[in-house]
């Protein structure tokens, strides 16, 4: 179930999920630090005091969805749903080995707490507005979140299904935009440009809300805003700072999308985290 914790427990558990994302690459030596980092306050204040879920049915119907469309962050999924309960922590340390439950990207068939398998990117906002028009058919209460990054939103279907969840008012859908402004080649404005965002969601019959994504009470509250727009889809673009908590990740943002540290530097980051 959703919980209520404060402000600063909400903080000590993100840095908790840090911790475990720098642990889990280092130990994998493969994955993708930056983007995990970047997303991790967005998916902790969504977990911990939002979402509503249960850890001992994952299958429950009438839990909230979450889907992380930009599937290389799984290891902030990962470790979230670790210290929510889904399965022990100290599975986080198996993450791309194999036979292990914990892939390399998100999978539904495999992991506990995970609504759908993603990572071929651009299809996640597609998944949870049919996962939001089979609730109101339904007539189920339950709401839908889709993680995207700003990256991914240069795949056309992610507009088409914007120009959907606008047309069928799909007011269970909020769509997060971890807007850390790097992709796999660089910053994304010198790849293909996705600004004006705000501008380009509205057109599509959006609701838009901006926010610092490293800021609790901003997340919390956007969150709840969300839940009070009726007729249309709310989209949250959270400004993030790629490799959040770590120095030398925020520094070199585009160097860390898939690059994991060393031990050496994993005891230096795990060390400036704590």
């Amino acid at each position: 179930m959703s919980n209520q914790i404060g402000i600063e427990e909400l903080q000590k558990t993100s840095k908790k999920v840090r911790i475990h994302i720098v642990e889990m690459l280092t130990e994998s030596g493969s994955g993708h630090p930056g983007g995990s980092l970047s997303a991790t306050d967005l998916i902790v204040g969504l977990y911990f005091c939002k979402l509503n879920h249960d850890s001992a049915r994952p299958a429950w119907e009438d839990r909230d969805r979450f889907i992380l469309s930009k599937g290389h962050a799984c290891p902030a999924l990962y470790a979230t749903l670790a210290e929510s309960g889904y399965f022990p922590k100290e599975e986080l340390m198996s993450l791309r080995k194999f036979g292990s439950n914990l892939q390399g990207h998100p999978d539904m068939k495999r992991t506990k707490g995970v609504d759908i398998s993603s990572g071929s990117l651009g299809q996640g906002l597609s998944v949870g507005l049919g996962m939001s028009l089979s609730g109101k058919l339904d007539k189920k209460d339950f709401r839908v979140y889709v993680m995207m990054g700003d990256g991914e939103i240069q795949e056309g279907q992610i507009w088409e299904a914007a120009m959907a969840a606008g047309h069928y008012k799909a007011d269970n859908l909020c769509g997060i935009l971890d807007n850390n402004g790097y992709q796999i080649d660089g910053s994304v404005e010198s790849v293909m440009s996705p600004y004006p965002l705000a501008d380009k969601w509205k057109a599509f019959g959006w609701h838009v809300i901006e926010i610092d994504g490293h800021n609790m009470e901003e997340i919390l509250n956007a969150y709840d805003t969300a839940k009070t727009i009726k007729g249309k889809p709310t989209m949250i673009i959270a400004k993030t700072i790629k490799g959040k908590g770590v120095s030398l990740m925020e520094a070199e943002p585009a160097e860390w999308h898939g690059a994991t540290p060393s031990k050496e530097l994993a005891k230096e980051a795990i060390a400036e985290l704590r």
